[in-house]
């Protein structure tokens, strides 16, 4: 059985994706199946009063309101406390998975858990208060539905499968009691269970050992009986709507049976069966079929619609997700081709003779350029909104809200003008995205350049107009005349209407377009050009963050944050700081701030995200230790696993064994051909660091490679002197591979940077190299190895498409085959992994992080 889960396991990532795409094609056919009725419920809605479709949208408030209460008491029952706002989410989560789940009601209770994970409540007691939700759901039912069934029987109404119906339901509910006390008392249904999944016991002792409280459990039975009466009075309101009088006693067994019905329907939240059932009850209270049908209709889209759309607006509007920052700019690039392709269509001529009665012709034909102009510059902006600039936002704003006008303004588009308002509305809804300021002040020398070759375009435009000869234009412009020619210039209004008569004139009003787009174009880079700091920081910085550094230093990477490629943020208090370096418009930030303490750290985070946002920067922090990954959740941000690190505990490593006997092989080969290890303290002379130098390069030039920095180090002389290195040489003292050991500033651990060697090196030169540090570190006092970090390793249970991406590119890209060798390299030496995280801000950054992070640690400008 293990080795079966084990497979299972494995293969984990292709059966999330089978079932995702399953997921797909189930929606696919749900919404052409739904097709027709969607047509129905718009013409229902059209026909229906307005005050009582309000109410009956109030219903539905209440009853999502009364769904989570009961998953609230759910968990009240099993003694855990959720949030009524964490409980919407699941509710409206869980039933949109509902639909296309077979047997939805039941299945998605097992979904969506992972936030009410992370508030602490265990997996078995959210089972378990899922599991009393879903049972009192149907009890309910039952408790309604039987005398509905006496009822409709009696004054011979019945549908005719009721009791067949209600004994499934009981069947199952009888079904249930017997699973749930077996399990209880540990009987048969236990037994079987915990064959094959041994875990199972322990969850079973953590429930049958918790609290359980009899008054929640009957509380959350009274809401669900509240959500009966909801869906009663649901029925009642869409009779109400549609202009029929309605009775509480049709609009009960209206409900009821269908609902029953539904209750027993294993696929898609009971699709047709719930409009048949329905429409035959209300046909034997006076309704015609036309009136049922219109009925059903709109009482669907209370029931099952409305809730539909709240939990699909749930998953697109969560916080941080991706379609807050993809879908404004592609709509805004959709209203620039709108626009244009609105003016190159014929206006509608009976829509412009009522629009010529309110405004002016010349009103018309300048909203017809405009919305021409608008549509271009909507398409630039659409790229700038991309990179979250703030004033790209406020651009967009401003056209999209001209163009809504231009649009009523030219002919009465009120299509094109309600895209535009469209637009606005969801600028307004996701204005926090956008963050990023660019070089915006006034006094900014590129700011203000611009400002002033747009201003003597204006003038020079102005003043051709005015004092040109007559007959260029056959008109003496007037000063108010030649101000508006220059302006319709400046955003390439049509020349005809000028009416140049002479090549010169012609020339003239080109000249002031081409000058107008270019100023224009110039304000609009100079607008949206992100600061760029200074690449790095001066000696007297560097200087303060070696003695942060120092006091309160506790990574294994910290040698890396005072290096030469990096530039420094201090906190204002000066008693922390941030390492970090610059890339498309990213702060990159080596794992995460040096201060004394966590309130340190929080205040230069806070200090840290002010300087960013006001610098044109996002920032992300690389190699976030796990055990840190809660404080940055803390500041609202997000994680991302990138691999683990390995740590060699050296007290108890041994060459001994049958597990090392590769190790021993290859040391014994290593000394039969005359090959020794050494040990050089710093300082290091001159000569021995070009014998280093040799040997590096070679490796870099045999394996193709190039230095990497940020957080590892690079060739540096300087700073190789001050290391102690080991090396492997021949009997001639030729050093065929070396490695350097740096600072490290973890209690009791030793670490290393390079390791190099030429490539006619022999073969287990590494682990020469490794085992003679391991005996270094333990005659110097260590404990533990610090063999590093290996990207993209450890992640065998992705838990969402990042990691689940990430797991894919380490299994089966081979370009990332190499980062697999590493990990068994140090698989030898019998590791313990620590997780490493990188930790970002929103969802969309991890579309631009990686290239980031490849500049960073590509840049040359520090070698």
């Amino acid at each position: 059985m293990e080795k079966i889960k084990i497979y299972l396991r494995q293969r984990h990532y292709y059966a999330k994706e089978i079932i995702g795409f399953l997921f797909i094609l189930m929606g696919i056919y749900f919404l052409r199946q739904q097709r027709d009725e969607l047509i129905r419920v718009k013409d229902s809605i059209f026909h229906s009063n307005p005050f009582w479709l309000l109410i009956g949208v109030g219903l539905v408030v209440i009853y999502i309101t009364v769904q989570s209460l009961m998953y609230v008491f759910s968990f009240r029952t099993v003694g855990e406390k959720v949030f009524l706002k964490q409980a919407i989410i699941l509710f409206l989560k869980r039933n949109l998975a509902s639909v296309f789940l077979p047997g939805g009601g039941i299945t998605s209770l097992a979904l969506f858990n992972k936030e009410i994970e992370k508030s602490g409540v265990s997996k078995g007691k959210i089972h378990l208060a899922s599991y009393i939700y879903g049972v009192i759901g149907i009890v309910t039912v039952v408790i309604l539905v039987i005398p509905v069934i006496i009822f409709t029987g009696l004054s011979g109404k019945s549908v005719g499968s009721e009791w067949e119906e209600v004994g499934g339901l009981v069947v199952l509910l009888l079904l249930l009691t017997y699973i749930s006390v077996s399990i209880y008392k540990r009987g048969a249904v236990f037994r079987l269970i915990n064959r094959f999944f041994p875990a199972f016991s322990a969850t079973v002792t953590e429930i049958t050992q918790g609290t359980f409280s009899k008054k929640d459990l009957l509380i959350t039975l009274l809401l669900s009986c509240c959500i009966e009466c909801i869906g009663i009075s649901h029925l009642y309101v869409a009779t109400r709507a549609l202009g029929f009088e309605g009775s509480l006693l049709s609009a009960t067994v209206g409900y009821a049976i269908p609902t029953l019905f539904l209750c027993l329907s294993p696929f898609m939240r009971g699709l047709g069966a719930v409009e048949i059932s329905m429409v035959y009850v209300l046909s034997g209270y006076g309704y015609n079929q036309t009136e049922g049908l219109s009925i059903t209709f709109l009482y669907r889209l209370f029931e099952f619609w409305l809730p539909l759309v709240a939990g699909l607006l749930m998953f697109l509007f969560k916080k941080g997700n991706l379609f807050f920052r993809v879908f404004p700019p592609v709509l805004l690039f959709m209203l620039g081709i709108v626009n244009v392709l609105s003016i190159l269509t014929p206006a509608i001529s009976s829509r412009v003779h009522v629009l010529l009665q309110f405004i002016p012709a010349e009103t018309i034909y300048f909203s017809n350029h405009m919305i021409l102009f608008l549509g271009f510059l909507l398409m630039v902006c659409s790229a700038l909104l991309f990179k979250g600039f703030k004033n790209a936002w406020y651009m967009a704003m401003v056209l999209s809200v001209l163009s809504f006008i231009g649009h009523l303004t030219k002919a009465i588009d009120y299509e094109e003008a309600s895209f535009a308002l469209f637009s606005v509305i969801t600028l307004a809804i996701t204005y926090k995205q956008y963050y990023i300021k660019g070089k915006n002040t006034i006094n900014d020398t590129s700011i203000a350049t611009a400002l002033l070759v747009l201003m003597a375009v204006l003038a020079y435009g102005t003043m051709g107009f005015y004092f040109l000869q007559v007959h260029h234009f056959n008109n003496d412009f007037s000063l108010r005349e030649s101000i508006t020619n220059t302006l319709s210039c400046l955003v390439l209004m049509d020349p005809v209407h000028l009416a140049p008569r002479t090549e010169f004139a012609r020339l003239f009003v080109y000249s002031i377009n081409f000058l107008g787009i270019a100023a224009i174009a110039y304000l609009c880079y100079t607008l949206f050009q992100p600061f760029k700091p200074a690449a790095y920081s001066d000696k007297e910085e560097r200087v303060l963050a070696k003695k942060l550094l120092d006091a309160h230093g506790i990574s294994a990477v910290d040698y890396f944050k005072i290096a030469k490629d990096k530039r420094f943020f201090f906190s204002r208090a000066g008693d922390a700081f941030i390492a970090y370096k610059v890339a498309n418009s990213f702060a990159v930030v080596l794992d995460e701030p040096v201060g004394a303490n966590d309130e340190t750290s929080n205040r230069i985070l806070e200090e840290f995200d002010e300087f960013c946002a006001d610098n044109s920067l996002n920032s992300c922090f690389y190699r976030v230790d796990q055990d840190r990954v809660v404080f940055f959740e803390k500041a609202g941000k997000k994680a991302l696993p990138i691999g683990q690190e390995a740590i060699v505990n050296l007290s108890q490593f041994s060459l001994e064994g049958k597990g090392h006997k590769s190790l021993r092989n290859a040391m014994n080969s290593i000394q039969k051909k005359g090959f020794h290890t050494a040990i050089y303290p710093s300082p290091l002379n001159d000569g021995l660091v070009m014998k280093l130098r040799l040997v590096s390069d070679n490796w870099l030039k045999f394996n193709n490679r190039e230095e990497f920095t940020f957080s590892q180090g690079w060739f540096d002389d300087d700073e190789l002197k001050q290391c102690t290195i080991i090396s492997l040489e021949n009997e001639d003292g030729q050093i065929v591979a070396f490695l350097n050991i740096i600072p490290d500033n973890v209690k009791n651990e030793i670490t290393y940077d390079l390791i190099r060697r030429t490539e006619d090196a022999p073969g287990g030169n590494m682990d020469s190299l490794i085992v003679a540090l391991i005996l270094y570190g333990r005659e110097n006092g260590y404990t533990h190895l610090n063999m590093g970090l290996v990207p993209f390793s450890g992640i065998d249970a992705p838990e969402n498409i990042s990691q689940r991406t990430i797991r894919f590119a380490y299994e089966k890209l081979p370009a990332f085959k190499h980062y697999k060798g590493l990990r068994e390299f140090k698989e030898k030496y019998e590791p313990e992994w620590h997780n490493k995280y990188l930790v970002y801000s929103n969802y969309y950054d991890l579309l631009q992080i990686p290239q980031a992070l490849n500049k960073v640690m590509r840049s040359k400008d520090s070698l």
